[in-house]
């Protein structure tokens, strides 16, 4: 089967990063027997600033017709005024996110060689987890409101959602993660993160769903962590952490934190998952479009090529395509052989010039 994937490159340094995942993904199909198409898309802050366009349902539609999604980045200059009020995240980024069903934001955290944590005394088996996050309810449903805006008695209110369909889906999700990496020689062990003393309606509805999945899952350890102590076990002992299921906002916080602690925001890639396959998923690194060093051949793309390594790995499951996963696994290898060239260098100023570090990924595949 041909694997049909929509490339929306994005802004900034987007279009430079995701042509060598590209080249990247060209150098291992062969080797599997894995056969893809790519078609490109202009869906972008740049875009919507020339044509006023962002994402219509006729484009959505036509995005449905596609197995994956990459991104680049998207996002224009900072403080640009016409880009105000989440113009693009909303329009872009969410619109996907909620159209497609990408209930699952995957985050690994992950150490790699040659990469440097602020944590100076900690390893690469100490910093080894997934966060599963998840993506479509919460605060960021966008329900709420703003009464009296512009004078002193100005009110405004954001509703935190939870419905059991998709807190359950998101945290059987996060039991089968266990279980798989368990089969790989993992722990076995699934955190659940929120903050159910405080924010006892939803909170209680995530951790009675919790327990009642978890009884079907007893090969499986679980504990709970309020998400401010969460943050002090990442930051001080990561390595309690095997998988960690996690609400919408609180999930974006922490998997950023994640990213600071396995070296940053180059190293980090994210996969926006519906692994029920009724849409496309949708992956991409987690930095921005940085337009400052955008078309100067500086960028690394490491993030990137992981990105399609896990999107290969993810898409291969869902979809039955064996020749994908394998591909994915070779690149999430090849990358972990290219990071120590990076030791004892800054990621985003490595000396190495985009293009140098896609080769290097191909030469070891």
């Amino acid at each position: 089967m041909t694997l049909q994937i929509a490339n929306l490159a994005g802004d900034g340094i987007g279009p430079e990063v995701v042509d060598q995942s590209f080249a990247v993904l060209d150098a291992v199909a062969p080797a599997v027997g894995l056969d893809y198409a790519r078609t490109d898309f202009p869906f972008s802050a740049a875009h919507f600033l020339d044509t006023g366009h962002v994402l219509t349902d006729e484009d959505i539609a036509t995005l449905r017709g596609y197995d994956a999604i990459m991104l680049g980045a998207v996002g224009g200059q900072p403080n640009d005024p016409r880009l105000a009020g989440g113009v693009i995240e909303k329009g872009i980024l969410l619109k996907l996110r909620f159209d497609m069903d990408q209930y699952i934001n995957l985050r690994p955290v992950k150490l790699y060689p040659g990469i440097d944590t602020p944590l100076k005394d900690k390893t690469s088996k100490e910093i080894d987890f997934v966060c599963v996050r998840e993506n479509t309810e919460d605060l960021y449903c966008g329900l709420g409101g703003i009464m009296r805006k512009g004078t002193p008695h100005e009110v405004a209110n954001q509703t935190m959602v939870a419905t059991r369909h998709g807190v359950e889906r998101c945290v059987r999700y996060a039991f089968e993660t266990a279980k798989a990496r368990k089969a790989a020689g993992y722990r076995g062990h699934l955190t659940l993160v929120h903050k159910t003393n405080v924010l006892n309606f939803a909170g209680e509805t995530w951790l009675r769903t919790f327990n009642e999945v978890a009884e079907q899952y007893p090969e499986i350890e679980t504990g709970y962590h309020h998400v401010d102590a969460c943050c002090m076990f990442m930051v001080a002992k990561p390595e309690v952490y095997d998988v960690v299921v996690v609400p919408n906002m609180f999930g974006d916080i922490i998997t950023d934190l994640g990213a600071a602690i396995a070296g940053g925001m180059g190293i980090a890639s994210s996969g926006n998952l519906n692994p029920d396959g009724t849409g496309p998923s949708m992956f991409e690194p987690v930095h921005g479009s940085a337009p400052d060093i955008a078309g100067q051949n500086i960028a690394n793309p490491i993030a990137a090529i992981d990105s399609m390594g896990l999107l290969l790995r993810e898409v291969g499951r869902i979809k039955g395509n064996d020749a994908a996963v394998k591909a994915g696994d070779k690149i999430g290898a090849a990358v972990q052989t290219v990071t120590p060239n990076f030791a004892g260098k800054s990621l985003d100023r490595s000396g190495y010039s985009t293009t140098e570090i896609g080769q290097m990924v191909i030469d070891v595949l």
